[in-house]
């Protein structure tokens, strides 16, 4: 493996609930469908092709979930790049229904949770989840209940390791009380960085922080932004700045980047040879617009 042919190995890697080996720069499939996050993707040959040009540029981490299409996502996931090879580490999510284009809705009842599981292991093709993240707290369900079905299909050996997604530091302890949590999903980027409690709890207790919607970039980047001057100085994407400057913000920080095309998978990608130096870092921290 090299960097020049293989730049996601650049990004480092982390020890994914103290056993899976994962590429710190991964690969999130949400923009694999269509407008809403909802049916069949424009040009699905390209979403092929961009799901085993992952595996090519040394990415081993990807993010999926059954609300994607729904399942529109992980039967693409399968079709390109199954037999999984070996080092793969696929994470997906359950907890959120879908109403239409662009609706959401949480649902956290155990026997709804414990069939999204099995649907996913059918359509991903797996024996085991690597990672099963709850998408979304339902607030109409005890938060035990919801964490203790995956937990017990933890025990069933249908799923390796439980994350959360959207939640809060105390939300994150609760629900530490009933299963062992080695991720949290967090909207988290350049430019939203709310969830700074969140991270700085999860890299305190040495738990994945997987930002959500990481390429923010369009309200910092004015003619007079440093986010501009940076990426025109180093003759770089502004979007490959705001994932160098993720990786660098913390050890913990697996961002997966989404994209519907080769070029653009390959720009991102790009990003994770990319080396901020303390002024740079220190410059794009001081522009965010959510504190």
């Amino acid at each position: 493996m090299t960097i020049s042919n293989q730049p996601a190995s650049a990004s480092g890697t982390y020890l994914l609930g103290g056993d899976l080996q994962v590429t710190r720069l991964g690969y999130g499939t949400m923009q694999l469908t269509g407008p809403g996050v909802w049916g069949d993707p424009k040009d699905p040959d390209e979403a092929i092709r961009v799901l085993r040009r992952t595996a090519e540029l040394g990415i081993n981490f990807i993010d999926t979930a059954d609300a994607y299409g729904p399942f529109t996502a992980d039967l693409l996931l399968k079709k390109a790049l199954h037999p999984y090879r070996e080092d793969l580490v696929i994470a997906t999510k359950v907890g959120n229904t879908r109403t239409g284009p662009g609706g959401w809705v949480p649902v956290g009842r155990p026997e709804y949770l414990r069939q999204q599981v099995e649907l996913n292991l059918r359509h991903l093709g797996l024996e085991r989840i690597d990672l099963l993240q709850l998408h979304r707290i339902d607030p109409k369900v005890p938060l035990a209940d919801q964490v203790g079905e995956l937990a017990a299909l933890q025990s069933e050996g249908k799923i390796r390791h439980i994350g959360l997604s959207e939640v809060s530091v105390d939300e994150l302890k609760e629900a530490g009380k009933t299963a062992k949590i080695v991720s949290v999903q967090n909207l988290f980027n350049l430019a939203d960085r709310s969830a700074e409690s969140v991270l700085d709890y999860a890299e305190a207790h040495d738990i994945a922080f997987i930002p959500w919607f990481p390429l923010a970039t369009g309200a910092l980047a004015g003619t007079d932004s440093p986010l501009t001057h940076i990426a025109k100085e180093r003759d770089l994407a502004p979007s490959q700045l705001a994932l160098a400057w993720l990786l660098r913000r913390s050890p913990v920080m697996l961002p997966i980047p989404g994209t519907s095309t080769v070029a653009h998978l390959e720009e991102n990608t790009a990003a994770a040879t990319v080396t901020l130096t303390d002024d740079e870092f220190e410059a794009l921290a001081a522009v965010a617009v959510t504190a």
